[in-house]
Formats: structure tokens, C-alpha cells, sequence
């Protein structure tokens, strides 16, 4: 087991606290079928990206507001299988609100629709795609959640599952906890992740080490 003490704990969303890569695969692969694109690939360059950033990227010459505001309708109408993921509610549960923040690259509409379809709560602490230029795996997420948490980049923890998004948490100055939710271990080690673990039920939050931040025990994945 080892010991995490930090300020504050920023979360990723699919994938770290939510579990909706059935839905995420099955918009996806509609949108690259209706584009004649490989529906495996798209899945692939999508993952812990915002979803502007994959369309500009592997559609040039498309309307990317509007192929954006079609791809977050479908997803939006897709959360019948959406569901928390193993230690998602009793972690957030655990930590004070103003200790914790939730930074994805879903926009804040499709984040809210997803968070209460897995019966988790809305944080006030929400940094979408709206908020931020530079979306993962530049830091401006990461460094967004932790100003309006007002706590040091230094001194947070991110927990994420894609290797962008460990990325991003690593620019940003963070420490990063790799879930092996999504991504291979080698995936995740070699974004720069500085623990594994399977999900966030490997991590437990220990008011006994706690000063004036947070402490918790990770049962680290070997």
C-alpha cells in the first residue's frame, strides 16, 4: 500500500468516475460508418480528447460546430447503460466538496446528463470542454480544475484512465493516478502515470494522516 497526502483531488469523468464507453463506442462508430471512416480508429483517436478536437482532426473539411453539436445530441440521448464505476460514489462521498473537482473533455451538458444517469453527484468544481482553449492533453484543463479549487497544480492529485489525459495532468505540474479502466498499463506508464491501480475503490481516504489536506491509502496496482 502507499501513502497519497495532497490539497485537493481533480477526476477525470468516463472512465475514472463513469463508465460509458458501450455508449461512447456506439456514437462513435454511427458517426464514422455515416463518414465512411474505420470505426475502431475513430473510437481509438477519440479517447480523452474533446470530441471537436477528434472531428477537426479526422474530418478537415466538415462542419465541425455542427458534426460537434450532432455527435453530443447522440451522446446526450445515449445513457441508458451509463453507470458508475467501482469506488466512484463512496470516494466522492468521502472527500470534502471543496477538496475535489471533476475535469473532463465532455461538454458541461453531456458531463451533467452522464453524472446523474450514474447516480453520481454534480460537483459545483466542473471544468467541460466550454471552459478551456486547449483541451487534454495540453495542461489548461488540469490547471483550470486546480485555480478554482485554489489549490496548487503541485498539489493535487489526478486520477485518469487515458494516456492524454495523464498527460495533461503531468503538464499541469500534477501527480497522476493511472486506472487501468480503459488504457493498458503500458499506456498509462508510459503518458507518465506515477501510480496504477485497476478503479477507485483501490484508493481510501485516511482522515487518521491527515493534517490540514488529504490523505489516502492506494493499494497500488504491481
Amino acid at each position: 500500500m502507499t501513502l497519497i497526502q495532497c490539497g485537493a483531488v481533480l477526476f477525470d469523468m468516463d472512465g475514472v468516475l463513469v463508465d460509458s464507453t458501450p455508449a461512447v463506442a456506439r456514437v462513435w462508430t454511427r458517426w464514422a460508418l455515416k463518414h465512411g471512416l474505420v470505426p475502431d480508429e475513430v473510437v481509438r483517436r477519440g479517447h480523452g480528447r474533446p470530441s471537436l478536437a477528434t472531428i477537426i482532426e479526422l474530418l478537415p473539411d466538415g462542419d465541425h460546430d455542427a458534426e460537434n453539436q450532432e455527435v453530443e445530441r447522440m451522446e446526450i440521448e445515449d445513457v441508458a447503460d451509463v453507470i458508475a464505476l467501482p469506488g466512484a460514489l463512496q470516494l466522492l462521498q468521502s472527500i470534502p466538496t471543496q477538496r475535489w473537482a471533476i475535469v473532463t473533455s465532455a461538454t458541461r451538458r453531456l458531463a451533467t446528463v452522464r453524472l446523474r444517469a450514474a447516480g453520481l453527484p454534480v460537483s459545483e468544481y466542473l471544468v467541460t470542454s466550454d471552459d478551456v482553449h486547449r483541451g487534454k492533453p495540453f495542461p489548461d484543463p488540469y490547471l483550470k480544475g486546480a485555480e478554482i479549487l485554489g489549490v496548487a497544480p503541485a498539489d493535487c492529485v489526478v486520477a485518469e484512465d487515458a494516456a492524454s489525459g495523464v498527460r495533461s495532468g503531468k503538464a499541469a505540474g500534477s501527480r497522476v493516478l493511472g486506472l487501468l479502466t480503459t488504457s493498458t498499463r503500458a499506456e498509462i506508464l508510459d503518458a507518465g502515470a506515477d501510480w496504477i491501480a485497476d478503479d477507485l475503490s483501490a484508493l481510501s481516504l485516511q482522515p487518521r494522516f491527515q493534517n490540514s489536506g488529504l490523505a489516502f491509502l492506494l493499494h497500488e496496482k504491481k
